[in-house]
């Protein structure tokens, strides 16, 4: 128990409870809007920002937000282009991202190593510099979130609808994808590139199997993702597991504890 004590853990512990907040905020939209293919896709782009700011010595979290900004970007005209085939721009986004990645990993086999700590992640090694992008990026989210949640409903469940009723559905679309590749970006540290979808789909998936309406799924969302969250690292922690991998196995856990309780009080 002595590890709370720990400077590096109370930082993994913030940089956790941030990246809660964040990711199911953004993944009940993407979920209902049925992309929630976005998370590993943007992911892979990610690393393979990583994986240049390593080989070209700048911030790799900085690069990897920006590649996965690009890739945001190129997803939403993809999908303008292929309206009827909307899931094409993700396999393509996401099969570049990881040839990218690939490229980068046989240019730089020095580095190999730092970059799989992005893999799987590295929360406990979380810096002040990664604590105040991941604090950031929150913000913009909590607050986008926030003082547009009517029009994301709307957007999430009827984009025609929104689009009849004046709202800018191109501008929400890019503004949203561009936060889910934030995101991504900055919680690639803290659970790996190849759980970070995890965050943002299980605590939703929860959800709506309790959850009566939109607002109640969301906070329903937010507080599975912030007990998954800190409790994962609580259990890496005390027990010296990776800490990605727990957070994913006990978002995994109460998935399957709600499905059998709803089980046992649905009607005969």
């Amino acid at each position: 128990m002595d590890i709370f004590s720990e400077i590096f853990f109370q930082r993994a512990l913030l940089g956790g409870l941030f990246i809660g907040i964040t990711a199911p905020l953004l993944g009940i939209f993407l979920v209902l809007r049925r992309l929630s293919m976005i998370g590993d896709t943007l992911s892979h782009v990610s690393i393979a920002g990583v994986a240049l700011g390593f080989l070209i010595h700048v911030y790799p979290v900085a690069m990897g937000l920006v590649f996965a900004l690009l890739a945001s970007f190129a997803i939403e005209k993809l999908r303008r282009t292929y309206k009827t085939y909307a899931e094409l721009s993700i396999a393509i986004i996401m099969s570049g991202g990881a040839a990218l990645a690939a490229f980068l990993f046989t240019m730089g086999r020095n580095f190999n190593v730092n970059v799989t700590s992005y893999m799987f992640g590295s929360i406990l090694t979380l810096d002040n510099k990664d604590l105040w992008l991941i604090a950031g990026v929150t913000l913009l989210v909590v607050v986008f979130m926030g003082l547009n949640h009517k029009e994301v409903f709307l957007l999430a469940f009827d984009e025609d609808a929104a689009g009849i009723s004046g709202l800018p559905v191109r501008l929400y679309n890019i503004v949203i994808t561009m936060l889910t590749a934030l995101v991504i970006s900055v919680a690639i540290k803290i659970v790996g590139a190849l759980l970070v979808s995890a965050l943002l789909t299980i605590p939703v998936a929860c959800s709506l199997l309790v959850a009566k309406s939109f607002r109640s799924a969301v906070w329903t969302a937010l507080l599975y993702s912030e007990v998954g969250v800190l409790g994962g690292l609580s259990l890496a922690g005390i027990g010296n597991y990776a800490p990605g991998a727990s957070i994913v196995l006990l978002l995994i856990a109460m998935l399957m504890i709600t499905l059998l309780i709803r089980k046992g009080f649905k009607p005969a």
